[in-house]
């Protein structure tokens, strides 16, 4: 994908996601007060701190499109993985709200002592669940589509604020059904799958930030597509590393050490031309070529 629609996919998944996130909190905010829901009226915060999320996104993705300089010869596709950094920097600590809350909650006995919430403010956590979920999975395709991990990070947000919706949904199913400590508990589960999530996504990103090299499938595939290529006697080095979301390669091959040095340069340029062809992410690669003993 060019980079001009890698960068239009993401502002657009990113200025939908705002749009659903101020709308979804207004909602949430007026049901918690009409409901009298506690848990509603701090999941629409939750919701409408989402959309820092989104302008982080939008900025990440556009300063990574940024065109190589002299400062930066490489490129700024790193810019993104800083963004999914942030995004799970604030994943973690919604998490860790959610859970402090809850053990407070548990240990100070104030589920027991707030005000019954009504119907409304659980139609309110059935539709957030609905939203959010459907914009995880919204988020999660076009991330994929574009090898983005700056909105895969965003996509998991979403996802965390549909569990929380159903922390919010258990808590008020069980206050109307007597049993008010179920929305702590519920909380503190989610609250872990929150921190675990967060801690992928940051591994995740600094892998990418660090030259970690790509998966061993990519890595097979280019090898075996190398050494299809007509004049390549075998593979002698592969070296991957991710840069960002795309991906550098170093290569070295063995030919003939008769043909003429011409010949040899066109194998190599060859095998360079068919490498960035059928791999996209690729954006450099450096070809050496070796005497075939």
């Amino acid at each position: 994908m060019n980079t001009s629609s890698f960068e239009a996919v993401a502002t657009r998944v990113s200025f939908i996601s705002i749009i659903v996130n101020l709308l979804l909190a207004g909602f949430k905010f007026i049901a918690g007060i009409l409901g009298r829901s506690g848990a509603m009226i701090s999941d629409a915060v939750h919701s409408s701190s989402d959309v820092f999320g989104s302008l982080i996104v939008i900025v990440g993705v556009k300063m990574s499109e940024k065109a190589s300089d002299q400062d930066h010869p490489y490129g700024h596709e790193r810019m993104e993985s800083v963004a999914s950094i942030i995004l799970s920097v604030i994943l973690l600590i919604a998490g860790l709200m959610i859970g402090r809350e809850a053990v407070l909650s548990i240990a100070e006995g104030s589920y027991l002592t707030d005000p019954a919430p009504g119907l409304l403010a659980l139609a309110a956590a059935i539709v957030s669940i609905v939203v959010k979920e459907g914009m995880f999975w919204y988020t999660w395709v076009n991330a994929k589509k574009i090898q983005s991990s700056a909105l895969k990070a965003e996509a998991w947000h979403h996802r965390s604020d549909a569990l929380s919706s159903i922390g919010a949904l258990i808590g008020i199913g069980g206050a109307l059904a007597g049993v008010r400590v179920l929305e702590p508990v519920a909380s503190i589960v989610i609250c872990l799958f929150i921190l675990k999530v967060a801690l992928d996504i940051f591994r995740e990103a600094v892998d990418k930030m660090v030259d970690h090299a790509c998966d061993e499938k990519t890595e097979a595939e280019i090898r075996n597509c190398v050494a299809a290529q007509e004049g390549v006697r075998h593979v002698d080095l592969l070296r991957t590393r991710e840069f960002g979301r795309k991906i550098y390669v170093d290569l070295e091959i063995a030919t003939d050490s008769m043909i003429p040095l011409k010949d040899a340069h066109d194998i190599a340029e060859r095998v360079h031309d068919t490498i960035e062809k059928r791999f996209p992410e690729v954006k450099h690669i450096m070809v050496h070529v070796n005497p075939a003993e």
